[in-house]
């Protein structure tokens, strides 16, 4: 067995938003791996909703590459943000006109964490990565507990250790396969000797073991058969509350 666990340093904690407890069950998320993969969706990340200032006007497009003008938003109201490209966000919020959804520049809009749109891009590269494990059903160290049942399914054995300081435990992923045994015999009359089926077991070919604090990845330990291969670490789920 090889046992990988994440150095202190690279057990990173953005400080950027709270987010809630692990939200109901991320397959039900189609977003994770949603039909337009450059863009990140709100609740890939957090069930808090995310309010921003509008600082100036500025102009709504029907899409993250521009397109139609929908309209124009008003200054010193909220918008709500709903998700984001590397470069644009998409947002619900007021314009001149009234109600108003679409996509808009962040130059435009404000937040009471003045790097948020730094914190944002963060978010983002996160998310494309934590996508692109999910999809090879991988994980890495620093991923939630969430987006391990999501890249691997459920867990064939699991426990869980609450103390003063949080919540600890491990998740058991087991591969098995059926074996089929057979025995030799001799039959009594023709001496003749023949293969004879005896029963079947199920046996273990491979397992992963994770260990989690607080809803987080910190270790995982590979049976030897199962290939193992470079260790991967991705910044933890972050951390939000406006």
């Amino acid at each position: 067995m090889k046992v990988i666990s994440a150095p202190a340093a690279l057990v990173l904690l953005l400080p950027l938003l709270a987010s809630g407890p692990a939200a109901a069950d991320l397959r039900e998320k189609s977003s994770l791996l949603n039909d337009d993969p450059g863009v990140v969706y709100t609740e890939e990340f957090t069930d808090k909703k995310i309010e921003l200032l509008v600082l100036k006007p500025a102009p709504v497009f029907a899409t993250k590459k521009g397109g139609r003008k929908l309209g124009v938003l008003k200054v010193d109201t909220k918008v709500t943000f709903i998700g984001m490209t590397e470069k644009v966000y998409k947002i619900r919020g007021t314009a001149v006109h009234g109600g108003v959804s679409g996509w808009v520049s962040p130059k435009a809009l404000g937040s009471k964490d003045k790097d948020f749109v730094e914190n944002f891009k963060k978010v983002y590269e996160r998310q494309k990565v934590v996508r692109d494990l999910i999809a090879k059903h991988e994980i890495a160290i620093g991923m939630s507990m969430e987006e391990v049942s999501v890249a691997l399914g459920r867990p064939t054995k699991t426990k869980v250790r609450q103390t003063v300081k949080g919540k600890t435990g491990v998740w058991e992923f087991i591969q098995y396969e059926e074996q089929d045994h057979y025995q030799t015999v001799r039959d009594s009359l023709t001496g003749r000797v023949f293969r004879q089926y005896s029963h079947t077991t199920r046996e273990e070919i491979g397992k992963v073991v994770v260990e989690f604090e607080n809803e987080v990845v910190t270790a995982i330990e590979e049976s030897e058969n199962n290939g193992g291969g470079k260790v991967k670490i991705v910044t933890p789920p972050l951390i939000f509350g406006w």
